[in-house]
């Protein structure tokens, strides 16, 4: 029987790897990296939208507010013209046309889908264990199941792509922060946290 010298038999895998990788781009490696990428960008750009609204319904209730406690305006003679409404009175008026009550019920709303918003990315950044920006398959796992979402290692990167951002839709819309929750508490029992770097990330969307 031949013994290979090890350094041999290393040499020989190592090259065997990199052909199968130049044989099959699409290794587990970059779908992964793609599941990632595609999630954490669908609900980033949700949370633009999220805090785009959050802000105009504050400023709007801050206006509303100030306008109520501004005094009448004095008494104008002949030749006294309107000055032109400012872009932010327009806009308030126009988007909230009962007032103060339409802005305050608006910025509860969007204060509330903002924090389903960030609440899901936080859970996105925690599945990343390692902090990679890539879902290892046993990362992408844990994430599936503890959005109660099957895992089957077969699958196409779409299709997971797909079942994660139906995922983010429906427990947004319906604002389910119970049930992410619960999802956030799987992966803690399971030894996943928040770490530095997740902290950073999450400081940069929220900025």
């Amino acid at each position: 029987m031949v013994q290979w010298p090890k350094a041999r038999l290393f040499a020989a895998g190592l090259s065997f790897t990199m052909l199968m990788c130049a044989l099959f781009p699409g290794d587990s490696l970059g779908r992964d990296n793609a599941i990632f990428q595609q999630f954490t960008q669908h609900i980033g750009r949700q949370i633009h939208k999220d805090k785009q609204a959050f802000a105009q319904a504050n400023t709007c209730v801050l206006w509303f507010y100030k306008a109520g406690k501004a005094p009448p305006p004095t008494v104008q003679g002949i030749g006294w013209s309107p000055t032109p409404l400012s872009q932010v009175e327009m806009d308030c008026l126009r988007h909230y046309p009962r007032g103060m009550d339409d802005a305050r019920d608006d910025l509860a709303k969007t204060q509330a889908l903002l924090s389903v918003s960030l609440t899901f990315y936080q859970f996105a950044l925690v599945a990343d264990r390692n902090d990679d920006a890539t879902y290892s398959p046993v990362e992408l796992q844990d994430l599936l199941r503890s959005l109660t979402l099957s895992y089957q290692d077969e699958e196409p990167t779409p299709t997971q792509v797909t079942a994660l951002m139906e995922r983010f839709d429906s427990w947004y819309r319906s604002r389910n922060m119970d049930a992410l929750m619960q999802g956030m508490s799987d992966l803690y029992e399971r030894g996943y946290r928040v770490t530095p770097s997740d902290r950073v990330e999450l400081d940069r969307v929220m900025g």
